[in-house]
């Protein structure tokens, strides 16, 4: 019997001794053969905006009521979030999971509260970059050449805009109407671009551009707009009686045109289409109807833009194209649609009664003054450039918005103008541009839909259709500021973390560290099992499980102050 025994009670020397856990002997229980790790995903909103905006993370802070915080993330990427809200056609909210739900949330109605505020606050764009000493460019000061002009100046460029109109804009001013876009919201946000420390060069046409290089410039970018019409001939049309849709919006513009007495048709089916009828009823056309060789369903104009147009009074006549005028009415032919959906000619007519037709067939870029340049090649009336980084194939010189290939829409300008800047600043710089990958996307079966629940889009007001018909008032309000939050509040946060505790509370085995607001949570591994609880109960799938021994993913959410998931 050893000395110990002799020690214990008659009691203690009846009991099993204890294991020794602390040995460092393994012992019995589960084996972990996967583990958890915090990633984050690509928002469907995110890879759906042409512009390029994290409107995830901006409506992230609007939720929370930072409304400065909101609009100083969202122009980060885009300086004209109160034009955005107004005309942006929101391929975002398209894209939205919500819209599978109880309907998409309305960013476009956020970020124009979002920019409204803006105004009304005189806020100001974060501090540019210091001073690089080189110059830049831009010819065009519509939204593709004042987003470049923004963003480079941001990273520390100088930079001139030369443009051929009395006022910057582009097809914003001169294209869009008042009651859809509101000139005093356009003249704030150039405004501030301007105290930003944009030079504009107005009425300057650029006739030749290698010697405007000349003047000192490091690099160019060539952002003039579509403002060239289309035409067609039409029999027995007369000058007087036959207006094109470009010039005819923007002799409105500058005033030229006060009124429109009679029946107008206007030919087209696009955008700009809608926008000529709806203003010709507004300076007082008697009636005005829109003729079509397609169907709805082809048409290029945004469905709300029609069904804004009916609701107005005016009538679209499908599959018709126009064969002559007479005196004061229309000879059209009526369509049919071929096996492949082509409209094609029935040899049947219908008399239309019109006095003036306005042609809306489509625009042409005036980028002849390119021509010249050694290297720049066209594709009929744009310009060839390389789809990373937006060069022509004149060094130094970049194109984008209507003056290339694309979607003529002003975000897609808006986003051409960030990418040229990016891709300025790489040539300037000597650096090859080089964008970042994308993180995997987010889509709704990755969801768990149940922790959400319904709630409805905030409706915007607008004005009655038949007063709206007769002025050029804006026909949509904004939010109020608690509807604004509202909404942000019904983003789902797809696929990125909201912090809402539910991987911190499920954990049976306390393995999951909170590192305070804003810094959201890391695993801590000599405690986590791989149970996977976290994972299946996360609802924005910002977690992910992955083998024992996996690498972690490149999407993985590295945590503060080396709190790195290894």
């Amino acid at each position: 019997m050893s000395e110990r025994d002799e020690d214990l009670t008659p009691l203690e020397s009846d009991l099993t001794p204890l294991s020794a856990l602390g040995s460092g002997r393994q012992r019995s229980g589960p084996v972990r053969h996967q583990r958890p790790v915090y990633v984050d995903l690509l928002p469907p909103c995110n890879a759906g905006c042409p512009a390029g905006e994290n409107i995830q993370a901006w409506l992230a802070l609007a939720k929370r009521g930072d409304i400065r915080g909101a609009w100083d993330q969202l122009t980060a990427d885009n300086p004209f979030p109160a034009i955005h809200g107004r005309v942006c056609y929101h391929p975002c909210e398209t894209a939205c999971n919500r819209a599978l739900m109880d309907g998409a949330v309305s960013i476009h109605a956020v970020e124009r509260h979002l920019g409204d505020t803006a105004i009304e606050q005189g806020w100001t764009y974060a501090d540019p970059a210091p001073p690089s000493g080189r110059r830049v460019l831009v010819v065009g000061a519509g939204p593709s050449g004042l987003s470049a002009a923004y963003h480079l100046t941001r990273l520390g460029h100088s930079v001139t805009v030369r443009d051929n109109s009395e006022l910057p804009g582009g097809m914003m001013r001169y294209g869009i109407p008042a009651y859809r876009l509101p000139r005093d919201v356009i003249d704030a946000e150039i405004a501030r671009l301007t105290a930003f420390g944009v030079t504009f060069e107005q009425n300057h046409t650029v006739t030749d551009l290698q010697s405007e290089l000349a003047e000192g410039f490091d690099a160019a970018f060539v952002a003039v707009g579509a403002h060239l019409s289309k035409r067609v001939d039409i029999p027995n049309g007369d000058a007087s009686r036959v207006l094109d849709a470009v010039s005819f919006l923007r002799d409105v513009e500058e005033g030229e045109r006060s009124e429109l007495k009679g029946r107008i048709a206007v030919y087209g089916g696009g955008n700009t289409a809608m926008d000529a009828a709806r203003v010709a009823r507004r300076l007082g056309a008697d009636d005005t109807i829109i003729v079509y060789r397609r169907t709805r369903e082809q048409m290029p104009a945004h469905e709300d833009e029609a069904a804004d147009a009916e609701e107005e009074g005016i009538r679209i006549n499908w599959l018709r194209t126009i064969s002559s005028m007479g005196e004061d009415d229309l000879t059209v032919e009526i369509q049919e649609l071929d096996e492949n959906g082509k409209p094609r000619g029935t040899g049947r007519f219908e008399k239309l009664e019109a006095d003036t037709v306005i042609l809306a067939l489509g625009q042409e870029s005036d980028t002849a003054f390119l021509a010249s340049l050694p290297g720049v090649a066209f594709d009929g009336d744009v310009v060839q450039v390389d789809p990373v980084t937006l060069m022509t194939g004149a060094p130094g010189v970049f194109a984008g918005g209507d003056a290339v290939p694309s979607e003529r829409t002003v975000t897609v300008g808006v986003g051409h103008g960030k990418k040229a800047a990016r891709a300025i600043d790489a040539y300037l710089r000597g650096s090859a541009y080089a964008p970042g990958g994308k993180h995997p996307l987010g889509d709704l079966g990755k969801l768990h839909l149940w922790y959400f629940g319904d709630h409805e889009r905030s409706a915007q007001q607008e004005l009655d259709p038949r007063a709206r018909a007769k002025v050029f008032a804006e026909v949509v309000a904004g939010l109020s500021r608690d509807e604004a939050t509202f909404e942000a509040g019904r983003c789902l946060s797809c696929g990125n973390c909201f912090e809402c505790d539910g991987c911190l509370g499920s954990c049976p085995d306390d393995a999951i560290v909170k590192l305070g607001v804003g810094h959201r949570y890391r695993f801590d591994y000599e405690k986590c099992t791989g149970c996977g609880t976290c994972y299946r109960q996360c609802p924005v799938h910002a977690i992910e499980m992955i083998g024992e021994h996996e690498p972690v993913p490149d999407n993985a959410f590295v945590a503060p102050e080396g709190g790195a998931q290894r």
